[in-house]
């Protein structure tokens, strides 16, 4: 593993100083206050800025066609991490452009696209019902076609910033008496269409997001993604994207596995709590004199570097595991003031650790639980039996 230090040429520098400029300029403090208060981890004035300043279109686009090299690439996301910016639904957005874009019509591709890579169109998950679980093949939402248009009915869980999105990417079933996974069919849906409501749900840490209901839903079959009863093949490039399952770049710039932006997160609070534990007390003493203090948070320095340094699907299972595991850890060294919340007076690392304990309950579900995804890893990966549940 080549842990060097990238040198930037002139230009890649002045790329650096150039996005750090706009970026810090628009995400203020404000900006993530109200972020943390909202928990949309969207803002879409930052939103539409990056769209309008061009990268949307060049992290959207591969090097070839006019999009970033690895390095800028790498300095764009670095630098969108180290503001704290609202952020996660873009990678959302991305991916299911990209499958309008291969699956879709063209002309609805040509609608959708541009306005994905301007900022101004969003786009959101519509897969997990509310008694299907992390199994969305199990998928009861029907689609019933009525002439050259589908009427839709059901709901979907956690359809995360569908409040700010333009179109809902909708996993129904066309064929109740087909098998499984041969039964589904894919949709483009607008998310302004009668019929549809959008209510908000709050997960424990905060965040919002979304149950979404479908009450004789009328959409144009061109706003189908892919063919009839053949939505299974569609999806799976979204999730083996949202699960981590991609080919790794030789220039190795990327992150290495899904939820590595969570990662850089829990780096930070394990950097910040380091640093407040070795503050002395009027006594000249300070936590880390404390050879237990020592060995936990070394521990939890050694989990999380190995956690990070996990590819594929088994580093998002070990960044979600290890920020479970050390969350906790962090915030008992720190004692009762680390329970306080962030903006609260007298709150250890401003509510830091607090918030990691929070997020790392919610990071072992989302995309599928970690109980899932260790069965794909020991099925797929390790070429072990299905799992024979009793009962």
């Amino acid at each position: 593993m080549d842990f060097s230090r990238v040198e930037l040429c002139a230009e890649d520098e002045a790329f650096l100083e150039q996005t750090r400029a706009l970026i810090t300029k628009h995400v203020t403090d404000e900006v993530r206050r109200d972020n943390r208060e909202f928990g949309q981890n969207f803002d879409e004035q930052v939103h539409l800025t990056l769209g309008e300043a061009g990268y949307l279109a060049s992290d959207w686009k591969s090097e070839p066609e006019g999009g970033f090299t690895p390095v800028q690439r790498r300095i764009f996301e670095l630098e969108i991490a180290r503001a704290h910016t609202p952020w996660y639904h873009w990678g959302t957005t991305s991916v299911v452009a990209r499958l309008v874009q291969q699956f879709g019509a063209p002309e609805l591709a040509g609608k959708v696209v541009p306005g994905v890579l301007s900022g101004e169109i969003r786009l959101c998950l519509g897969y997990t019902e509310p008694a299907g679980g992390s199994d969305v093949a199990t998928c009861n939402t029907r689609a019933v076609r009525d002439g050259d248009a589908w009427i839709i009915n059901g709901s979907k869980m956690f359809t995360s910033n569908a409040q700010n999105a333009s179109y809902v990417f909708l996993l129904t079933n066309t064929d109740p008496q087909g098998p499984k996974h041969k039964n589904l069919t894919m949709f483009l849906v607008p998310l302004d269409s009668p019929g549809i409501e959008i209510q908000g749900i709050r997960t424990l840490d905060n965040d919002r997001t979304n149950i979404v209901y479908y009450s004789d839903v009328r959409v144009d079959d061109q706003y189908r993604i892919g063919e009839v009863n053949g939505g299974w093949r569609v999806m799976r490039s979204a999730l083996d994207s949202e699960h981590g399952i991609v080919d790794p770049e030789d220039h190795g710039l990327q992150h290495i596995a899904a939820m590595a932006g969570h990662g850089d997160l829990m780096a930070e609070t394990v950097d910040a709590v380091a640093a407040l534990l070795s503050e002395p007390d009027p006594d000249g003493r300070c936590p880390l004199d404390d050879e237990s203090v020592k060995f936990r948070l070394g521990r939890s320095f050694a989990r999380m570097e190995a956690a990070m340094s996990t590819p594929g699907m088994f580093g998002r299972v070990a960044i979600a595991q290890t920020m479970r595991d050390i969350s906790s850890d962090l915030m008992d060294m720190l004692g009762t003031a680390s329970s306080l919340p962030t903006d609260t007076e007298g709150s250890a690392t401003d509510g830091a650790a607090e918030y990691l304990f929070r997020l790392s309950l919610p990071l072992g579900i989302y995309g599928g639980t970690l109980e899932v995804f260790r069965n794909m890893i020991a099925q797929h990966a390790l070429g072990l039996g299905r799992p024979n549940y009793p009962g």
